[in-house]
């Protein structure tokens, strides 16, 4: 009798252990079938898939999302509404400095606050020698809006999140660039437990730079004319005392700049000859011509500031006893000016129809070194 229950006793704990066993496997499949499709990404890899070219007659529109461009001026610290991750967490929208179209953006939430200079640190070390501008936000709770981080900003943090602009006047990003970046991130996330909320895909990122870098191919205009010498060459000092009495300043790129009233250059005048221009050795400078350059999508009302650099032109042209020509040393007459203020309406006309207006500050962005 007493074996019987000692063999009925043994068989119920065996049976309990499997069950608990069983329940314990079933919890693990249960949690990482939640983690996977909390982290599964929605988006094909579009590369591996068969799709219909583009005619080439067609121009190809870089934009394939709707989300708003940037406003005209925006502030260092954006508020900006909350919105419902996958997983069921409160996840802050992008800031307003950052435009997804020319963007490639992640955003990173940490359980615990994340104290901001450690982040900067470790950032600075994983995504050292990346060519294209890095830029990284913090998302503060209390005043629900998003604040740009630096090397110097203070405070904790749940919320992150980091852009890598997709094009400018280098190219676009290449697959190393991309795998590069995302990794990176990825590290830092993981350095502190932190949780990477909406990855890119290596496809739709390098698509989106290679659709952008063709269309700001398209419209990257710089026009310049010229003053040439007819016997004597143009003395540093004067060309100084002219550029500076038209409101020009020399600048560090070794040209002077006419700036609007924001400080953007509108266009640019340069010395002909290899010798860059510098405000210590102007007394000493000599040189047989001038340039004076618009560059057509960093500038807004491109003809009318046309019009205003054509002005300079012929001003310092009669006060030095030289000519306006164009780089074939042509005269540069009524008609030139007119097919060129022609050709700035279209290309200026173009980016406008893009949602990229000329001299806005994601034209600045884009068409930057």
């Amino acid at each position: 009798m007493d074996s019987e229950l000692q063999i009925g006793l043994a068989a119920l704990g065996m049976t309990a252990v499997v069950g608990i066993i069983a329940y314990n496997k079933w919890q693990e499949r249960k949690h990482r079938r939640q983690a996977e499709q909390a982290f599964k990404s929605e988006h094909r890899d579009v590369l591996l898939e068969p799709h219909e070219a583009a005619p080439q007659d067609e121009r190809v529109e870089p934009w394939t999302t709707e989300s708003p461009s940037p406003d005209a001026n925006p502030a260092p610290a954006i508020r900006h509404p909350a919105a419902h991750s996958p997983v069921g967490r409160v996840t802050p929208g992008l800031p307003a400095a950052i435009d997804p179209r020319i963007d490639c953006v992640i955003r990173i939430e940490s359980i615990e606050l994340l104290d901001a200079p450690r982040l900067w640190a470790a950032q600075s070390e994983q995504l050292q020698g990346i060519a294209k501008p890095v830029r990284w936000f913090a998302f503060d709770d209390a005043e629900n809006l998003w604040r740009p981080l630096t090397a110097h900003s203070a405070g904790a943090f749940h919320w992150f999140c980091v852009a890598m602009q997709l094009v400018d006047r280098h190219g676009a990003i290449g697959e190393n660039d991309f795998m590069y970046f995302s990794g990176g991130v990825q590290r830092v996330a993981d350095q502190f437990l932190a949780v990477p909320t909406d990855l890119p895909t290596r496809a739709e990122a390098l698509r989106n730079a290679a659709d952008l870098d063709q269309f700001c191919a398209g419209v990257d205009v710089q026009i310049g004319v010229n003053i040439v010498s007819h016997n004597q060459p143009f003395a540093g000092t004067k060309i100084r005392a002219l550029a500076e009495a038209s409101g020009m300043t020399i600048g560090d790129d070794g040209a002077f700049h006419a700036r609007d009233e924001s400080g953007h250059t509108l266009f640019t005048l340069c010395n002909m000859e290899p010798v860059l221009f510098a405000a210590d050795e102007m007394r000493n400078l000599m040189t047989n011509g001038l340039t004076f350059v618009i560059d057509v999508p960093r500038v807004a009302n491109g003809v009318v500031v046309f019009d205003h650099m054509m002005q300079q032109a012929s001003h310092m042209a009669d006060a030095l006893q030289g000519s306006v020509v164009d780089d074939n040393r042509a005269p540069f007459g009524p008609d030139a000016a007119l097919l060129i203020r022609s050709q700035i309406q279209q290309f200026q006309a173009q980016m406008a129809d893009s949602e990229v207006p000329a001299g806005s500050p994601l034209a600045l962005r884009l068409f930057s070194a």
